[in-house]
């Protein structure tokens, strides 16, 4: 934020410094500057332009003929004696500095052996660095050294395990300590960053179910904490990674925790933030409670979640057996990145390493807000591109995940989660990248933006498609909460929602949105928003509850047998309620927590939702690769305008799946025989050549 101080200097190119000058000191006025160091350094500024701000500074944009040295700590002197340090400004954003300063090294952070710590930082801008250590209640402190591209190192001839360390950063003439972006591990609260083994973390490798394409995922979305919090469901660890996987007598006979998990059917779960996160404290985390998408640290694991929060290696170890019991399950994990803005920017260690560099920002110094968090992260610059690069391989190295869930995707370039997809498919080839692909308000060019709007030039990355949750449940604003969709009742809606089960892969019913159904993620549910049980109590609060849950019902249907790939909230499937809340990231455990009581009241939904999985992953036609197939072998028919016939006919299968969101029967006669597949969970495996369509319902048949 410039235009704060009575007198302001930044150095926004190699030769470019920009003052201002508040017109409350000196009417604003300075006919000559000069430049300055510590080291008897002295040079003229020539003015170019003089203009007045709206703030009722006088702004100068002055020549410095001399040649900049990035990191020495320069003041701006005006003609009154005035000093003000010269800030390194939007100079951290031109093209040179890029060129000057990209390390491609891998060797930032800590490089831990027996007898020795290398520590090494980028901070090309900083003028010094100091590096504190606490060893053993003992704190130290050493003079970092700076290196080519502005690598700051220092070599600590000693044993350093479990010693915890922050660095003291001098630049824009002001001391900042910060952790490191770097780390992998720190203690409680993200206080302090740690020094671990890197050895000792082993991931143990077990063979997973082969997957032809993206659409042979069923992913299910769960919060660590929501997961296992509600009391009496017999986990000991509630609330935590140990808590997550804990299968014990109680939690066995009560089907409940990890033992229902495993029973769904699902392919891939993924896990809400999971990474560290600045709104709860972890000593005390039942006193706040929070999702986690506001990041303090991008490559250490969130310490509230652990057992022993200071501990640097308890969270890490909990998370491998927390991957490795799932993966032992055939069950993928997905993790959910908030890559698009940090909890607060002037604590985090990316703005206080290299101030600016690695956000958004205007020639003005403003702050790009297109993800309304105050900040948005900028990819485009080469170090901030290749730290989000390195932070993927490292976590999916280290932990062996298997996606990433981008939150506010459209915040990033296309560039680079097109190099984070190459990276995290050449380690493991089955590996999942999709995210929120809204184009978002941001200082990012919208050509550049990693939006479902140019899902053609990113041909690995999928997105969640809003048409599908809009036409198939309804609007989801607040503002529209009785707006129904196709499958709440609204019959007008029927030509795109044949777009919708399409994968919108077509121009079938609604303009095209995606290349392929691996892009598109089909969902009517998500951690944000109304859950889609409350939207029906809301849209359709004529109708009886027993309505509502066949309704229920469809919602899971369509997910699950369209083409894309499908994604479940937990919960959904038991009509899961947040009490007709919209956004409940910071509500309390009782609103949040996943009710198996409510489980065992709506087990009718969950057994629909495994059966209806299990009909997904039998057969192939539901889970079309490319757009292509979809239209070869996709046809429809409707009755009156009304029921929906959504037919799948290729060398293997002849399915229909009919839909009838209306209050009233309809009969349909077929061609032949089918047999009866699925029938809203009623009875099936019969065959029939003609039907009775019941009110609200979903069929299933084949041939």
């Amino acid at each position: 934020m410039r235009q704060k101080d009575y007198y302001e200097a930044y150095l926004d190119d190699y030769h470019k410094i920009i003052v201002y000058m508040s017109r409350n000191s000196y009417d604003g006025v300075s006919n000559r500057f000069y430049v300055k160091d510590n080291e008897g350094y002295i040079g003229e500024c020539r003015i170019q332009s003089v203009e007045q701000t709206q703030n009722n500074y006088n702004k100068y944009t002055l020549l410095w003929e001399d040649e900049p040295i990035i990191g020495t700590e320069y003041y701006v002197v005006h003609q009154h004696a005035r000093a003000a340090v010269l800030n390194y400004g939007y100079i951290v954003k031109t093209e040179r500095f890029d060129d000057d300063f990209y390390y491609d090294g891998h060797d930032l952070g800590v490089t831990y052996r027996e007898d020795s710590a290398a520590f090494a930082l980028w901070a090309p801008t900083a003028s010094r660095i100091k590096l504190e250590i606490e060893k053993q209640h003992v704190c130290f402190t050493y003079e970092m050294v700076r290196d080519e591209k502005g690598v700051f190192r220092y070599t600590v001839l000693d044993n350093l395990e479990n010693a915890t360390y922050v660095y003291q950063v001098r630049v824009n003439g002001e001391w900042k300590e910060t952790i490191d972006p770097y780390g992998i591990a720190s203690n409680a609260n993200s206080l302090r960053s740690a020094v671990i083994d890197q050895k000792k973390l082993r991931t143990q490798c077990y063979p997973l179910p082969k997957m032809k394409s993206a659409c042979d995922a069923v992913i299910y979305e769960v919060n660590i904490r929501d997961f296992t919090v509600q009391q009496g469901n017999g986990v000991h660890n509630a609330a935590k990674y140990m808590g997550f996987i804990e299968e014990n007598e109680t939690t066995i006979a009560k089907h409940t925790g990890f033992s229902y998990l495993k029973s769904l059917g699902i392919t891939h779960v993924q896990l809400m933030p999971v990474l560290d996160f600045g709104s709860v404290d972890e000593h005390y985390p039942r006193m706040h409670y929070n999702w986690g998408y506001d990041p303090m640290q991008y490559r250490c694991l969130e310490g509230s979640y652990s057992q022993d929060p200071d501990n640097p290696y308890s969270r890490i170890f909990e998370f491998i057996k927390l991957v490795e019991d799932c993966h032992k399950s055939g069950i993928r994990v997905i993790l959910d990145v908030v890559f698009n803005h940090v909890y607060d920017m002037g604590r985090h260690a990316l703005q206080r390493t290299v101030p600016d560099y690695f956000f958004q920002m205007n020639e003005e110094g403003s702050y790009s807000n297109g993800s309304f968090c105050g900040n948005d992260i900028d990819t485009t610059r080469k170090m901030s591109s290749r730290y989000f690069v390195e932070t993927c391989r490292i976590l999916c190295e280290l932990y062996h995940i298997d996606g990433f869930r981008f939150d506010l995707m459209g915040i990033l370039d296309i560039d680079t989660m097109n190099e984070i997809y190459r990276v995290c498919r050449s380690i493991r080839p089955d590996f999942m990248i999709y995210g929120e692909g809204w184009d978002m308000p941001s200082f990012l060019s919208s050509d550049k933006r990693a939006s479902m709007f140019h899902t053609w030039e990113m041909p690995g990355i999928g997105h969640f498609s809003d048409r599908f949750r809009d036409v198939v449940k309804g609007k989801t604003s607040p503002y529209d909460v009785a707006v129904k969709g196709y499958c709440s009742g609204a019959a007008y809606l029927i030509d795109i929602m044949k777009n919708c089960l399409c994968g919108s892969v077509n121009d079938l019913g609604g303009s095209r949105m995606f290349a392929d159904p691996v892009h598109v993620v089909n969902y009517v549910e998500c951690h944000d928003n109304m859950t889609s049980w409350d939207k029906l109590k809301e849209c359709c609060k004529e109708e009886t509850r027993e309505v509502r849950i066949e309704r229920q019902k469809m919602f899971l249907a369509a997910v699950l047998l369209a083409q894309g790939i499908p994604f479940i909230h937990s919960g959904q499937e038991f009509a899961r309620t947040k009490h007709g809340l919209h956004n409940t990231y910071e509500e309390s455990d009782e609103v949040n927590k996943i009710d198996y009581d409510r489980r065992d009241r709506y087990a009718d939904i969950v057994r629909c939702t495994k059966e209806l999985i299990e009909l997904r992953k039998e057969y192939a036609c539901f889970r079309y690769a490319s757009a292509e197939e979809v239209n070869r072998y996709v046809s429809f028919e409707d009755l009156e305008r009304k029921v929906l016939l959504y037919k799948i006919k290729d060398d293997h299968s002849d399915i229909i799946v009919i839909f009838n969101p209306m209050q009233e029967s309809f009969h349909y006669c077929f061609d032949g025989d089918y047999r009866l597949l699925y029938h809203n969970g009623k009875t099936a495996g019969e065959m029939i050549s003609e039907i009775n369509i019941l009110p609200v319902s979903v069929i299933v048949l084949s041939r």
